[in-house]
């Protein structure tokens, strides 16, 4: 069975990635209790059911308590068992629930609606360490969505390598391993033609490819990356993310993260988010880039 357990804090996005596991061809269940994971997935093993995804309830708990456990009973039946864990910034969830009008699960009258996301990030912080975080932070419904269908095409068994580019005047990403700074590099930006593209056009590509100092952080990044990875793999880690940042999430975090994507993808299962470009920038049409030419 390839069963998938979807956890994160409430409005996160939990219901949107379930819906689209299921057009995905998964059978879901939402909201189970963990004390019920291990009977329900046995259950559906033989059924017949070969691909399944359950949302974990967080309120029976509260949080996931015995979630590890969980997991590690049913390792031992040679399923493949991930766990993801959506997050997103109180600023986001507290404009989603405003948006909705829902009310949060753990508020009260004692608590504010920020107090209870706070309460139940707590909650959940023993749990986030068990599988892969995602960062739903000012991402559609549909890029969540984009997002299910390339990681339930990725092979279990090896390490994902995530690579997101991002504005820091936007906030750190939540869901980054390894956090790089290209905000020292030239800025593409205020180049009048290039400031309206993005890292992924060809123009924007010449103007950071003949910088010395954009080739060497690409080189030490990719260096670092390559170096360490392995171990990471060797550590039982089945993800890691690594994100870089430069201003506002445009130029320059989007060319070295398409650059090592390139470079990646031959050897390891990468995923590339670039967080921060809106839906209009990532429909622009590109022109290849040619090969790399420096790393061999």
């Amino acid at each position: 069975m390839d069963l998938l357990l979807l956890g994160g804090v409430s409005g996160s996005g939990k219901s949107v990635a379930l819906a689209a596991f299921e057009d995905a061809g998964y059978y879901t269940v939402n909201n189970l209790p963990v004390p019920l994971i291990v009977d329900t997935a046995d259950y559906l093993a033989r059924a017949g059911q070969a691909r399944v995804a359950i949302a974990l309830d967080v309120k029976t708990g509260p949080g996931l308590p015995g979630l590890a456990e969980a997991m590690t009973a049913l390792g031992t039946r040679r399923w493949s068992v991930r766990f993801i864990y959506l997050d997103a910034t109180v600023e986001t969830l507290v404009k989603r629930f405003s948006e909705t009008r829902r009310r949060h699960p753990f508020s009260s009258g004692d608590r504010t609606l920020t107090e209870a996301i706070e309460y139940e990030r707590a909650l959940l912080a023993d749990a986030r360490r068990l599988g892969m975080t995602f960062d739903t932070s000012e991402l559609p419904a549909a890029g969540l969505r984009a997002w299910i269908k390339d990681f339930v095409s990725l092979d279990p068994s090896q390490i994902t390598l995530q690579l997101e580019s991002f504005g820091f005047k936007h906030g750190l990403p939540l869901d980054a391993d390894l956090v790089f700074d290209a905000r020292c590099l030239p800025n593409p930006h205020y180049e009048p033609a290039l400031s309206p593209l993005t890292g992924k056009h060809a123009d924007v590509v010449t103007f950071l490819e003949t910088i010395p100092e954009v080739e060497r952080m690409y080189g030490d990044i990719y260096h670092f990356v390559a170096s360490w990875l392995p171990d990471y793999a060797r550590d039982n880690r089945n993800y890691l993310t690594v994100a870089i940042g430069c201003t506002g999430g445009q130029h320059r975090s989007v060319y070295l993260i398409e650059r090592l994507a390139r470079q990646f993808s031959p050897r390891y299962q990468v995923l590339v988010r670039h967080r921060d470009i809106s839906p209009t920038d990532r429909r622009r049409a590109t022109v290849p880039v040619p090969e790399e030419r420096r790393q061999g």
